[in-house]
């Protein structure tokens, strides 16, 4: 197994965050076109955009949250040459969890359920940050 495949769950999660952004410009383009924009305030006020964009552009924003430590651990086991299977299981387990947490986040925004999935990508994390420590401190 190649080192280099801890990396496409990377990818996948980059992938993920461009797709938001895509949604994202089709619901503001909708939203104008609709007439549901206060077009005074749309630059610098959320309120300005309904619920449908507002709930898209919060998780963009969370996208660069907890993904951040994500990023940055991937790259760690990466460098380590600690990429097993269990590793790069791991990894893809966050970037489902990504996956859920945005379906939710910006389909009903159901608070339980998203924290629940957010908890359990923390907790992938977590793990992942302990493998790297683990990697670090055997060598």
């Amino acid at each position: 197994m190649s080192n280099n495949m801890i990396l496409l769950p990377a990818l996948a999660q980059v992938l993920l965050t461009m797709v938001l952004y895509g949604a994202l410009a089709v619901a503001k383009a909708k939203a104008t076109k609709s007439g549901l924009v206060d077009a005074d305030r749309r630059a610098l006020h959320d309120d300005a955009w309904p619920v449908s964009v507002t709930k898209i552009n919060n998780n963009i924003r969370n996208q660069f949250e907890l993904p951040v430590l994500f990023y940055v651990l991937t790259i760690v086991l990466w460098q380590l040459k600690e990429t097993g299977m269990f590793a790069q299981s791991l990894a893809w387990l966050f970037v489902a969890s990504r996956c859920v947490h945005a379906s939710i986040h910006t389909g009903s925004n159901y608070v339980p359920a998203r924290r629940k999935v957010f908890m359990f990508g923390c907790a992938v994390v977590l793990v992942m940050a302990g493998v790297a420590a683990w990697a670090v401190l055997a060598s």
